[in-house]
């Protein structure tokens, strides 16, 4: 189906949505910062990235803001995985260019949705 790059900087979220994402027959890249999901990105060229916003070394949004200013990961769909969950952090979030925001503990169906838009779009 679909190479999705997972940027999160937590194991066991990261392991988390794996769970969800593998099983529908999605090819799944991860990275574990904001640097390396820059690097990935560029790389791997994913159909579509879920990205964490809170991280040590660049935060989600930079990450973000820095792919949608390259024109080789430009047209990427974004999908912001996070615990923020304020209507500020989801409306800067979707500012910076992301498609979708979804808020942990993660939904399973909101993700895979999420997902599915994201794919056909």
């Amino acid at each position: 189906m679909a190479r999705i790059l997972i940027v999160d900087d937590s194991p066991a979220q990261m392991y988390a949505i794996k769970q969800i994402i593998e099983p529908e027959g999605h090819e799944v890249l991860t990275a574990e910062n904001g640097k390396s999901g820059l690097e990935a990105a560029k790389t791997t060229r994913p159909d579509v990235i879920l990205m964490d916003i809170v991280m040590p070394d660049m935060n989600g949004y930079t990450v973000t803001r820095k792919l949608r200013r390259d024109s080789s990961t430009k047209a990427i769909p974004i999908i912001f995985v996070s615990t923020k969950s304020n209507d500020f952090d989801r409306a800067w979030g979707l500012r910076q260019g992301a498609v979708a925001y979804i808020t942990k503990p993660v939904n399973s169906k909101d993700l895979l949705q999420a997902v599915k838009t994201a794919l056909s779009g």
